[in-house]
């Protein structure tokens, strides 16, 4: 699709302002004094990409956990669409090849987990899972068990309130699961993404190539899992780049327990420099293990080396999104920056990031009085690599 920004004008700009209008990031277009609001000067001022549109588009993407530059592209424009939809607006039911994806699939998951039914996290998305806890709503309410939302369903669950107290009921599951597992790594799946890959190159810069320093880092960490009895998944060959929704397919095709993938930034300023994390997460909630798996491998990252802290933040990316397993990406430094570059370049740099995500990922799983100082773990190796 073409992408939109200010200055832009046409049928895409004049749908998008609608649709921020409907979601009350615009003010309604006041009519004229003296016309009926279909004049030309109105509609012509309906389809301009002005300020006003720039500042609700940033507005809206910031909402949504997207990167709020102000430019309507592929995943702004999948979001406005997302937005559209309102709990009771169509039937959901679970379509495996083309699964129904919304605001109103939120709606549904927020009320259902709310009332103790396990969705997983409200990702917007009507997969299995979701299907399943209408299905165990419909069964608790004397509904036929089909797995639709639909007239009869919706009315039973506007019928009841809130049934679980003590916090989000999605975090409770997520922090039982963590303690039911213990501390111990062994058998563990982590799914490795090396960002870009095949003919896709990513960022090239400072005689770096992101596709050639994110796949020989994935090696390392591959390398550095296995030797403590950890067991790994490669998301995709060197020779290949699939899109973030068939990574995401992959990892849960085979039961990954986490995601970790890796990437390098870029900026216009070669002054921008530093590592960050991402995790799953937006106005209606986000991945808790996610989230606490981002901020300990930041603070890991940023205290055993010298690169600038970048903070972690919430993002609905596909990868992030549609993965159900705890997923993290990683921006190990940003490429257009002469001391990052120099980093990245290094085989020391690689080797620290692969320890500190590794004491990371066990940091997660550690109860609080075992959890060691940051920077401090060093988790043993328990068989050589091959």
């Amino acid at each position: 699709m073409k992408l939109l920004r200010i200055g832009d004008r046409g049928p895409g700009v004049a749908d998008a302002r609608a649709t921020l209008t409907y979601l009350s990031f615009l003010p309604a277009t006041p009519r004229q004094p003296g016309g009926d609001g279909n004049d030309a000067a109105a509609i012509t001022a309906m389809d301009v990409f002005d300020e006003d549109l720039d500042r609700a588009v940033r507005a809206f993407q910031q909402s949504r956990g997207l990167s709020a530059d102000g430019i309507v592209g592929p995943d702004t424009a999948r979001s406005l669409d997302e937005a559209r939809h309102r709990l009771g607006d169509r039937l959901l039911y679970y379509v495996a090849s083309q699964p129904f994806i919304g605001d109103d699939v939120a709606a549904l998951q927020e009320r259902l987990s709310n009332m103790g039914f396990d969705v997983g996290r409200s990702d917007g998305i009507y997969g299995p899972r979701t299907e399943a806890a209408v299905r165990d709503f419909q069964r608790n309410r004397g509904l036929e068990p089909d797995g639709r939302c639909g007239p009869h369903t919706l009315r039973e669950l506007k019928r009841l309130e809130r049934t679980v107290t003590g916090g989000r009921p999605d975090v409770l599951r997520e922090s039982v699961r963590l303690l039911v597992r213990g501390p111990s790594l062994l058998g563990m799946l982590v799914a490795i993404d090396a960002g870009h890959g095949g003919d896709d190159p990513g960022i090239t810069a400072n005689g770096l190539t992101e596709r050639d320093v994110t796949a020989d880092l994935a090696a390392r960490l591959e390398a550095r899992l296995l030797s403590s009895g950890l067991e790994t998944l490669q998301v995709h060959a060197g020779d290949e780049s699939p899109d973030e929704a068939e990574r995401a397919r992959r990892a849960n095709e085979q039961g990954a327990d986490l995601l970790v993938s890796l990437h390098v930034d870029a900026s216009d300023s070669p002054n921008a420099q530093g590592v960050s994390c991402y995790y799953f997460g937006n106005a209606r909630g986000s991945s808790a293990v996610g989230e606490r798996l981002a901020a300990l491998i930041q603070k890991e990252l940023v205290s055993r080396t010298d690169m600038v802290d970048c903070w972690t933040h919430a993002k609905t990316w596909d990868l992030l999104r549609r993965t159900t397993m705890p997923a993290v990406r990683i921006e190990v430094g940003y490429l257009t920056n002469s001391h990052d570059a120099s980093a990245l370049g290094s085989s020391d740099y690689r080797v620290t990031v692969a320890e500190a995500i590794l004491a990371a990922i066990q940091r997660l799983y550690l109860p609080p009085e075992q959890d060691p100082p940051t920077g401090q773990l060093r988790v043993p190796r328990v068989a050589t690599p091959s």
